[in-house]
């Protein structure tokens, strides 16, 4: 009797553990694992990034600039100019919002953080005064008013070849994987003025 006890224990025992690897086999439970958001020191870890430079673009542009000499005449600069501009999100502004849906952050726009002029890379093609003005002295500032003109023009090339959007995606990008290592894949974006 105590040897059939034995019997149908172990058979109930061995049927229950099969059942038990047919089922977790054919219908796998998903963990969901949930962490606790601290939203204050989510804000300061990214804060702590301060300024995020995402892209940088090379920007070469062609520059000339005449300057009018009194009675008559004229000098002229013509330089190449080679810079690099660097596109960012100031991160000290950041809000961090949690909800039942995940993590909305909210970024400032993207903006350009630098245009650097490449002093060892820009050429002057030509520097020269007109015939008739040999009894004016040369503007030794000139070439550098080209190069601040150059500035101005090399932003602008940048953002229309679309350094801030460019910046404005990559932020997104590297802050998305930045919380998904810490453990949250569900954040969305809001940019904000």
């Amino acid at each position: 009797m105590w040897n059939k006890i034995k019997f149908y224990l172990v058979s109930l025992l061995l049927i229950g553990l099969a059942g038990a690897a047919l089922y977790y086999k054919y219908f796998p439970q998903q963990a969901v694992v949930t962490r606790p958001v601290d939203v204050p020191a989510l804000v300061l870890q990214i804060q702590q990034l301060s300024e995020l430079v995402t892209v940088k673009y090379s920007v070469q542009k062609m520059i000339g600039l005449e300057e009018q000499k009194i009675p008559f005449g004229t000098e002229r600069v013509l330089l190449t100019v080679q810079a690099k501009v660097y596109g960012s999100v100031d991160l000290k502004t950041v809000t961090v919002n949690a909800g039942p849906a995940g993590l909305e952050i909210q970024l400032p726009p993207a903006r350009i953080f630098d245009v650097a002029i490449d002093d060892r890379a820009t050429r002057v093609w030509d520097h020269s005064l007109s015939r008739w003005a040999v009894w004016v002295s040369p503007n030794p500032d000139l070439e550098q008013s080209a190069r601040r003109a150059a500035l101005v023009d090399v932003e602008l090339t940048a953002k229309q070849m679309g350094i801030i959007s460019n910046a404005q995606v990559n932020a997104e990008t590297s802050i998305r994987e930045f919380l998904r290592l810490a453990g949250h894949s569900n954040v969305t974006f809001r940019t904000v003025q």
